[in-house]
């Protein structure tokens, strides 16, 4: 059976985080092929790109796939118009591209909102897997009117890992992201969040108009 791949293009690097929520709803609606995720690292390019569209162009050339996940963070623009600004640049790579599987991967606010929710994989990522402090999580309701699920994320992992101040420099909050990333086995409750369903509605249409959730 051969695998499917994916690459995810992403606003920056730290956004590379997601390809474990996406790998996830790939296997949770039916693909039941081998899953080769891959981020595309455009930084090594003598002069990486800025724009959407050349870094859309770059990772097609750079790494090959079946499905494309463009993403970008709503921030303070509706939603929608991320993903017009999305389409519109996957048109502009070439016609042939906007006819074939791709999807658009926008978190409202941020990435870091969708990664708010696991107590327990919070505190492992912190390295203090027994801690006992108060975790101040959101609502899961709630991480995406969050004003900046960036910091707020910080402040868990500064809670989690309940290190005295001096010893708090030596703590990396990116890699601390991306091991709670790996650690979390169960996206199930981004599913109350409308924009991670729109997310994966639009998956669920890709992956049924491609027939990825036979055996091949």
């Amino acid at each position: 059976m051969s695998a499917l791949r994916f690459t995810l293009v992403t606003d920056g690097p730290t956004d590379a985080v997601l390809l474990h929520p996406l790998r996830w709803l790939l296997i949770k609606n039916g693909v039941v092929r081998p899953i080769e995720a891959v981020w595309a690292d455009l930084r090594p390019l003598p002069k990486p790109p800025t724009q959407l569209v050349d870094k859309i162009r770059s990772a097609l050339d750079l790494y090959p796939c079946d499905l494309i996940f463009v993403h970008r963070d709503a921030e303070k623009e509706p939603r929608e118009n991320r993903i017009a600004e999305v389409r519109r640049s996957i048109s502009l790579v070439s016609s042939d591209l906007f006819t074939r599987p791709h999807v658009c991967v926008v978190p409202v606010r941020m990435t870091e909102a969708w990664f708010l929710f696991d107590e327990a994989k919070i505190r492992r990522a912190a390295g203090n897997p027994a801690g006992c402090s108060k975790l101040s999580l959101p609502p899961i309701s709630r991480v995406e009117s969050l004003p900046d699920p960036k910091e707020t994320l910080r402040e868990l992992f500064v809670q989690a890992t309940e290190l005295p101040q001096r010893r708090l420099k030596r703590f990396r909050i990116e890699q601390a992201v991306h091991r709670l990333a790996e650690l979390i086995e169960d996206f199930s409750p981004l599913r109350q969040l409308p924009a991670f369903c729109q997310l994966e509605n639009e998956l669920k249409t890709v992956i049924e108009t491609s027939q990825w959730s036979n055996p091949s």
